[in-house]
């Protein structure tokens, strides 16, 4: 479990850019296969994925745990998601970056520095899975805990429309309208359209 060890306005943070490019070699997992920025556990994580010609962006809320070589729940259906689906890797991006397992200790304040960072990592993932990129909708009806998190959406949902970014789903969506996070689906479940430009007039 992670427990933020405060709100993250009071924290230094690394940028995207920064993050993407330390090259510590001490790291113990192999760069060949995964992607992760910053490449060490930190309050936060940008990108957290496998690299491969066909990768599937997963949108999840924030991160937990999960780092190479282990993952946590969510990711293991994620990558388990991504492959049943001809994926040949996953990217998985986060709403918010903060690590937090549970959502309630997110930070209370909007730390729109991190956003903006947060934001140059989804730019950079779109850009990575080619043309037409896919982009799996994952967050869940916990996109509720925090007024800002849906705010973080709509500027993703800008950003995927310069890139012709294809949204997805997996599982029902809820009463609501929110997409199924990636826990408790079926290793196989079918990503499907999912209807993005509707799902944001509706919850404005």
């Amino acid at each position: 479990m992670h427990i933020p060890t405060g709100e993250t306005t009071s924290q230094d943070i690394v940028t995207f850019r920064q993050a993407l490019e330390q090259e510590a070699p001490d790291r113990p997992y192999d760069r060949s296969r995964w992607i992760y920025v910053p490449d060490h556990y930190a309050e936060y994580r940008y990108i957290l994925g496998t690299l491969g010609s066909r990768p599937l962006i997963a949108a999840g809320i924030n991160p937990s745990t999960a780092a190479p070589d282990d993952l946590d729940n969510t990711l293991k259906s994620v990558e388990r998601i991504a492959a049943a689906n001809g994926y040949d890797s996953f990217l998985m991006f986060n709403v918010y970056a903060q690590r937090a397992t549970r959502p309630d200790d997110m930070d209370r304040e909007f730390n729109r520095a991190l956003h903006n960072e947060n934001m140059e990592a989804f730019r950079y993932c779109l850009r990575l899975a080619g043309e037409r990129p896919a982009v799996w909708a994952a967050w869940g009806a916990i996109i509720e805990k925090r007024e800002y998190l849906m705010d973080c959406v709509r500027d993703m949902a800008d950003i995927g429309r310069s890139f012709e970014a294809v949204w997805l789903k997996a599982g029902q969506l809820s009463k609501k309208g929110h997409p199924h996070h990636p826990l408790y689906l079926k290793k196989d479940c079918p990503l499907e359209p999912f209807p993005m430009e509707e799902y944001l007039r509706k919850t404005r």
